[in-house]
């Protein structure tokens, strides 16, 4: 994924969570806290993944698939490696 994205994607991550339509997006966001994580470390993992569907949205040109973005949250914390692996 493209660096330069990671702030566009935080602040969409930074809307979700205060938005009554994605409740589990403040879960995910507690789940990774009580884990351990930073904040910021946690919302970016978030913002990962929420970047892999868009990219997947224009990729295939088809409609956001909210069961795919969730249970990719489900499957948070990635392994470090993961983590780096997903920066360029």
């Amino acid at each position: 994924m493209n660096e330069d994205l990671l702030p566009d994607l935080i602040a969409a991550v930074e809307q979700q969570l205060v938005s009554p339509q994605t409740p589990y997006v403040t879960k995910t966001l507690a789940r990774l806290l009580n884990l351990g994580l930073e904040e910021s470390e946690a919302k970016s993992q978030i913002a990962l993944c929420l970047g892999e569907e868009m990219d997947q949205v224009l990729r295939k040109r088809r409609g956001f698939d909210e069961k795919a973005y969730r249970g990719s949250l489900e499957a948070l914390p990635m392994a470090a490696e993961e983590n780096d692996e997903a920066e360029p």
